[in-house]
């Protein structure tokens, strides 16, 4: 008892570890309150306080006849922007919510212990009065006489977790309504539907439902019916009987326009589109599905063809070297942009979101045209547009041809525009530029090319012309050596000779290895001072010659590449077998089909490569970087 004494009296120790509670405890006036100086507060005070700071559960206590209020650090956010509780009354600090959380404070102060749980609260925690959901427990606090001094709340709001389980129930609630309509209008629906337990039994089916399942069953589950229906995936595959749409509902999906070739027993064949979504029990249990059956037969044959031409089409667009894209012209945003633009733009796919940023990479000089096209393809042109582009990775200048063309609405309004942009700066007109001190001699050498046929610009030092080397289009560099230290510019232009060769003029004054150190910086070719006309053009078109190959590697390579592009997964993988060495046997058996499919396959990937014969076929393989496949073992 003397040691209890001690503490009551002449420490604080209690408040050892109980935050910045503790601390502002310490801190605070109590003089003033009914309570007094600390050293004076009675041990039950003392211990419950100890208790309570050092909890990480949000609690509250209010203690005395004017129910004093002290809190943990846990609680303090409970408190939101209310004035500072500590030291004030109960019944004030939550004042608005005290019509409700009094009745339980009075039957604690009568020795009776309250919880509730999701409690409704009206707080203003934010300057705003709202609705909130709490669980607490609010228990007496008795001294050592066992006589109730205080009431201690232990507090866990449960705001979000009620809204979240409301949501929950009423959308069941509205699941229930929906099967109710379902039910009274399904008799007078324009296509087939149907309400089917887990069990691919029939619960409820409109007359369409029923002339096309007239046993009531579920393809799916039923054995008979599977030789009728024939159910395929966007690439065309046979599905399993596990992948319908049923099927795929009972376990939790909602699968939409599944296409279907139906068989009746007379042999008439009809394509289907088939729908189905789960229905949830109110426990979140999968117990029924709807099944909507639409006949789209006359639909389907007037669009096979274009479906066809349509699923070449996108994996072009996913392989082509040219950029397809698509933007939304109300938002400005772009919605596609194929794989080729990372290499012709040099940027990421994910650095181009929206039109303004495409038009900050085209050249200053073409911007305007570039923009005031869009605004008119949005309108409902179409237009052919040429503009130069600053590459984002070195700023090179490349041209590009761009389609723009609008995809108008339902209701005719062209609320998006796509393109087709073709990097054509292989395929431009190659360009001469003449780097030379002297007017006379740039002016002699411009005068020559441009009588050839070439589009000049020149430089009065190989300075200049190597601080814009790298956004200049394809040409023949002709360097005027009329000082020693242009060797040097030769050298340094050496990082862009793929597609700026040098071409070198000057006076050897009898020194026979001046031409040879010329072309050790780099140059392709020497003329000796005076050159005639023909020598430089001569000159000039043999450097640009490696250009020219390029560009028709390029080509070739690209339109190789984009027509393996269009093969199917199946078709690509019967090339790789004939560029193995494969026949049609091997190739089945290593792809697990029959020799007839292959041949099948075989003929339309020629087809599509337009190639006439195998070694035909073989050669454009062979240039996209189609490699063979390895063959079983017979």
């Amino acid at each position: 008892m003397q040691a209890r004494k001690q503490i009551s009296v002449d420490t604080d120790d209690f408040l050892t570890g109980g935050g910045q509670l503790a601390l502002r405890i310490r801190e605070h006036d109590w003089k003033a309150t009914p309570l007094g100086p600390i050293e004076g507060w009675p041990l039950a005070l003392r211990y419950t306080l100890s208790s309570m700071l050092n909890s990480a559960f949000p609690m509250y206590l209010a203690w005395g006849g004017n129910l004093v209020s002290f809190y943990n650090d846990a609680y303090r956010p409970i408190l939101g922007v209310k004035p500072e509780a500590l030291g004030r009354p109960f019944p004030e600090v939550w004042s608005e919510a005290w019509d409700q959380i009094g009745p339980l404070t009075d039957r604690a102060l009568h020795g009776e212990a309250s919880y509730l749980e999701d409690y409704t609260v009206t707080v203003n925690r934010h300057g705003v009065r709202e609705k909130s959901h709490w669980t607490f427990a609010y228990s007496p606090v008795r001294d050592d006489g066992g006589q109730v001094q205080g009431v201690l709340c232990h507090v866990h709001e449960t705001t979000e977790r009620v809204s979240t389980e409301e949501r929950f129930r009423s959308a069941l609630r509205e699941i229930e309504a929906q099967q109710a309509r379902f039910a009274a209008l399904i008799e007078h629906l324009p296509f087939g539907a149907g309400l089917f337990g887990a069990d691919g039994q029939a619960v409820l089916t409109n007359p369409l439902c029923r002339r096309f399942l007239p046993g009531g069953k579920a393809p799916s589950v039923s054995p008979e019916l599977r030789p009728q229906w024939t159910g395929f995936d966007t690439d065309g595959r046979i599905l399993e009987p596990n992948e319908y749409p049923f099927a795929r509902a009972i376990r939790g999906e909602v699968v939409q326009g599944t296409s279907f070739l139906h068989r009746t027993a007379e042999g008439h064949a009809c394509w289907m589109r088939v729908s189905s979504i789960p229905v949830l029990k109110s426990n979140g249990e999968i117990q029924q599905a709807i099944v909507v059956l639409q006949d789209v037969d006359r639909e389907r044959r007037a669009e096979g063809a274009l479906r066809e031409s349509e699923e070449r089409f996108r994996r072009f667009a996913d392989h082509s070297a040219n950029v397809l894209w698509l933007a939304d012209v109300e938002s400005q945003r772009l919605d596609y942009l194929s794989p080729a633009f990372e290499r012709i733009w040099g940027m990421a796919v994910e650095d181009m979101p929206d039109i303004a940023t495409w038009l900050a990479s085209v050249h200053p000089d073409d911007r305007d045209g570039a923009a005031q096209a869009l605004e008119r393809v949005g309108r409902g042109e179409t237009l052919v547009v040429e503009y130069r582009i600053l590459r984002a990775s070195d700023r090179a200048v490349r041209r590009i041809r761009d389609t723009f063309f609008p995809i108008p609405a339902e209701d005719g309004r062209s609320r998006q525009v796509g393109g087709i942009a073709q990097d054509i700066t292989m395929d431009a007109g190659l360009h001469a530029y003449v780097v030379a001190t002297a007017d006379e001699a740039r002016s002699k050498l411009a005068v020559a090319l441009e009588a050839a046929g070439y589009e000049v610009q020149g430089f009065d030092s190989g300075r200049a012309l190597l601080q814009i080397a790298g956004s200049l289009m394809p040409g023949c560099v002709v360097l005027d050596l009329e000082e020693r230290g242009d060797f040097v510019i030769a050298k340094e232009l050496q990082a862009y000779r793929t597609h700026l060769p040098v071409v070198t003029v000057g006076a050897s004054a009898g020194d026979v290895g001046f031409g040879v150190r010329a072309m050790k910086a780099g140059a392709v070719d020497f003329l000796e001072a005076p050159w005639t006309n023909d020598a430089l053009i001569f000159s000039v078109k043999t450097a640009l010659a490696d250009i020219r190959d390029t560009a028709e590697r390029t080509r070739v390579h690209d339109e190789s590449r984009d027509r393996v592009a269009t093969l199917s997964d199946r078709e690509r993988a019967v090339l790789e077998g004939l560029l193995a060495g494969g026949t049609n046997k091997t190739i089945a058996r290593t792809l697990g089909i029959s020799p007839r499919t292959v041949e099948i396959h075989r003929a339309r990937l020629m087809e599509a490569l337009g190639a006439h014969t195998l070694p035909e076929a073989v050669l454009i393989a062979t240039a996209a970087g189609v490699h063979p496949a390895v063959q079983n073992a017979p």
